[in-house]
């Protein structure tokens, strides 16, 4: 998961930095973001099937649902993405409506997978068990929080 972050990391200071100047060059930047996409979920399904020690019939159980609830966060992250290459688009020229905005977009995105997380708890703990459930949530706020981290560190904070 550490080589996923810092992947995550050198990634993202790629978009904020040169966003602009490489979308003018004709870098294909969505080809760059569904290859971290790729990355990203198949270092998590490791890290959940690690974890999680699944029989094989929690497998067959939890991935069928796993898989729903990665499709609609692929969702939440594509909003999540639009959010970070507004914010690195606007950077230099920040206005107060433009900070509100974006700050607003940030909290419905929070919202939304919060939300989200709830929703799929319910499902994942009918599917196994409420702790395996728990356990789940438990790996996927590690992850993300993870990859937040890196976000976070990676993006400069407004003048």
């Amino acid at each position: 998961m550490k080589s996923l972050v810092v992947f995550v990391s050198v990634f993202l200071f790629a978009v904020v930095t040169g966003y602009g100047t490489a979308y003018g060059k004709g870098a294909d930047i969505n080809s760059m973001i569904e290859l971290l996409r790729s990355d990203i979920k198949t270092a998590k399904k490791e890290v959940i099937t690690k974890a999680m020690q699944f029989t094989d019939e929690e497998a067959a159980a939890f991935w069928r649902v796993y898989s729903q609830y990665e499709f609609e966060a692929t969702q939440i992250g594509d909003d999540m993405l639009a959010l970070i290459k507004d914010y690195a688009n606007n950077l230099q020229d920040m206005t107060d409506e433009k900070a509100k905005e974006l700050v607003k977009r940030s909290f419905d995105i929070e919202n939304k997978q919060l939300k989200l997380k709830k929703k799929y708890f319910k499902k994942i703990e009918k599917v196994l068990s409420p702790i395996k459930a728990a356990k789940f949530i438990q790996i996927e706020n590690q992850i993300r929080r993870a990859i937040e981290m890196q976000i976070s560190a990676t993006l400069p904070l407004i003048e």
